[in-house]
């Protein structure tokens, strides 16, 4: 039968030249080095060692030996290494440049900051979702910066950073990278009456508000313009134009809005053509289910060519009314040519 007198337990820390000596332990008795008494403590006959207030410098390898005496000495040593982790504080985004660029004319570049931590892993969101590698977007080597280039309007979005390592997570706040677009979609909309495509009918004594919307960041500048007679008159500043009938000189007149971003120094137009409907038609109109606008405005236009039409026959039915009857039935000739003179019964 073995018997067993002394376990002798002994730490050391792994240094480049030789181990550093923490502490030993005979049975029940513990001799610590005095240097490191008050951080690495034993209790056997557990032999695990108990490093008090960690930090880095804590990091590295650790030989623990075991010495077994009895009828002979049995020994064994293990090395163990420990890693030191410093958990991540709340990360911050940096944004280059911070008063915001253009769309396609700029880049945007993102940095993710931490104060605290050791072998972080960055990853980038957009709106809550993780962000791969794309035409737009590039990562530095430790992903610690994102690239936004060229700068689209798609890019806008909520980013946020999360930095994570082995003992800790940490999400930043969201930011929102400030990108110049537009206008894009510009259109002219009414808060009544009939709208077919860019035609707006309006009945007589009516009158109508305008509204004018385009996508774009900043917001638009909006004018309005009337075009009437061949000739362009400005008429005001604003989003919204109201359009009253009794003022309209025509039948028709043409609103043209322009947009203008002061920041993409782009500028769009579109324009909507106005007819005044007569008295006596309005029903049509408000019939609508009968008779469609187009239906109506193809129906006034053909009226006012037939009327044209007829005051032209009638003006020259009044000039050969006052002519004698004998002129009517002559025919002279000028200078070879012949003008011929029709009668009318």
């Amino acid at each position: 039968m073995e018997y067993v007198s002394d376990i002798q337990i002994i730490w050391l820390f792994e240094e480049p030249t030789t181990p550093k000596y923490l502490l030993t332990s005979v049975n029940q008795s513990v001799v610590p080095d005095l240097e490191y008494s008050h951080r690495f403590t034993l209790s056997p006959p557990n032999a695990s060692l108990l490093i008090k207030h960690l930090n880095q410098n804590d990091e590295g390898n650790y030989i623990v030996k075991i010495n077994v005496r009895g009828n002979g000495t049995i020994s064994a040593s293990e090395k163990i290494h420990v890693t030191v982790d410093v958990p991540v504080t709340k990360p911050l985004i940096y944004t280059e440049p911070s008063s915001g660029v253009v769309e396609k004319r700029g880049n945007i570049t993102l940095k993710c900051a931490v104060e605290k931590g050791t072998r972080v892993v960055y990853q980038w969101m957009k709106n809550g979702n993780p962000i791969e590698a794309s035409t737009n977007y590039s990562f530095s080597v430790n992903k610690d910066t994102l690239s936004i280039a060229p700068v689209v309007k798609e890019a806008i979005g909520n980013y946020s950073c999360l930095a994570a390592n082995p003992v800790s997570a940490m999400e930043s706040d969201t930011i929102m990278p400030t990108i110049y677009y537009g206008p894009y979609g510009l259109t002219i909309n009414t808060d009544k009456g009939q709208k077919v495509g860019r035609i707006f009918t309006l009945d007589k004594g009516e009158a109508v508000r305008l509204y004018c919307s385009a996508d774009s960041n900043p917001p638009n500048i909006y004018s309005w313009i009337r075009k009437a007679d061949n000739s362009t008159y400005p008429i005001k500043y604003g989003r919204s134009l109201e359009v009253a009938s009794e003022k309209v000189t025509q039948n028709t007149e043409e609103y043209t809005c322009s947009a203008y971003n002061n920041k993409t120094e782009n500028q769009a137009e579109t324009h909507i053509l106005v007819i005044i409907i007569p008295k006596g038609l309005e029903h049509l109109v408000q019939k609508g289910k009968y008779l469609s606008p187009l239906a109506i405005i193809t129906g006034m236009s053909l009226f006012l060519i037939i009327s044209v039409c007829l005051l032209a026959l009638w003006k020259r039915f009044q000039l050969h009314k006052g002519m004698p009857e004998a002129d009517y039935r002559k025919a002279q000739t000028i200078s070879g040519n012949v003008i011929s003179i029709v009668t009318w019964v």
